[in-house]
């Protein structure tokens, strides 16, 4: 009766499994958790209450056979419903007259983790930002000097074929050169006026229909049309989002039934940067792609990031960068067949440049 009352009144999400995975108990946590009321949860299977998790099932079978428990930190998981979650799961065995079962404790990190990883992306930002001018700077000093010198020998020479060794000289040139600007991001401040994020979002689509084949990808759109013009750049966050977009729509290109998803909504007392806001918009762009490969995701907007072999990595280091100097910030949710970034902009009624 006590272990009932302590096991009710946990906020952590507690459930029993017998030896094949069926569940046989949960707590109010795991009701909520879920959103699927005890007597639901005890017709299912542990195995289906996921539409994706990332830790090894394997070694979850093998507890009960084996009666070695074991802890998983940092579990990507993804509810029937599509709620997606971190968090630490301690799978442990029980044994009670006679009978094995498994205890499994799931103890959810989100707003933790979001703001360490908000915090250390942050500061790798910085970090990789300092650095790269520095490389950039070296850089672009003698590669002033080697395209003043290809240009005085095209000027020199008059055998063609020692014009085009200059030429490609001061091409090559050139095309580093663009790179290392392109590297360094925007270094413009944003120049504020009142604008409409829907119309930046469509302005996007247009541009995205027309620029690819209209006919791969289906658009989705569920816009919160409460949200007022504020005060930003328009051009600044119309290439942010165009960046996203662009990776989203790359991504599709292998499958058939890709979709595109634009939503936005409102958001009170949201924090962003350790600073709170009274208001925030939020748009999200969600696709229905592959997914981003785990092993970059915490990097994902580092420049030179990329899965693409004809890829330079600097769309969405640009992306971040437009957007931080909003005051906003980007966040990515991805597992297999669902790809989801958010962005979060203060709005700034007034004009305050």
């Amino acid at each position: 009766m006590l272990n009932d009352l302590i096991l009710n009144n946990q906020s952590t999400c507690v459930l029993v499994t017998d030896s094949e995975l069926q569940i046989i108990y949960a707590n109010p946590a795991a009701e909520s958790f879920f959103k699927l009321s005890v007597r639901r949860l005890q017709e299912l299977n542990f195995a289906q209450l996921f539409r994706y998790s990332s830790f090894d099932w394997e070694r979850v079978r093998q507890v009960i056979p084996i009666q070695q428990g074991f802890t998983e930190t940092e579990v990507s998981l993804v509810t029937m419903d599509e709620h997606h979650a971190m968090a630490e799961l301690t799978f442990s065995p029980v044994k009670q007259k006679n009978h094995c079962y498994m205890l499994i404790e799931i103890h959810t990190i989100d707003q933790l983790k979001r703001v360490s990883q908000e915090n250390f992306v942050q500061s790798q930002m910085l970090a990789s930002r300092d650095l790269i001018r520095g490389l950039a700077h070296e850089i672009k000093n003698p590669l002033g000097g080697i395209r003043g010198a290809a240009q005085l020998l095209d000027k020199m020479v008059e055998k063609e074929e020692l014009k085009e060794c200059s030429q490609v000289i001061i091409a090559q040139s050139d095309r580093l050169r663009n790179l290392v600007d392109r590297l360094l991001g925007p270094i413009r401040m944003p120049k504020r006026s009142l604008a409409n994020v829907h119309k930046i979002l469509e302005q996007v689509r247009k541009l995205i229909e027309l620029e690819f084949d209209a006919n791969r990808v289906k658009f989705e759109r569920d816009y919160d049309p409460s949200i007022p013009e504020f005060s930003m750049d328009e051009e600044q966050i119309y290439q942010a989002v165009l960046n996203i977009v662009r990776n989203a729509y790359q991504a599709l290109k292998p499958q058939r039934n890709g979709k595109i998803k634009f939503s936005t909504r409102i958001a009170s007392q949201e924090t962003i940067h350790g600073r709170r806001h009274k208001l925030a918009a939020v748009i999200k762009i969600t696709d229905n792609g592959p997914g981003i490969p785990e092993h970059i995701r915490d990097t994902l907007f580092y420049p030179m990031i990329t899965t693409k072999s004809d890829g330079t990595g600097l769309g969405l280091s640009i992306a971040q960068t437009l957007v931080n100097q909003h005051q906003g910030r980007i966040h990515c949710e991805s597992w297999p067949g669902h790809t989801e970034f958010t962005v979060f902009l203060p709005i700034k009624l007034q004009d305050k440049s």
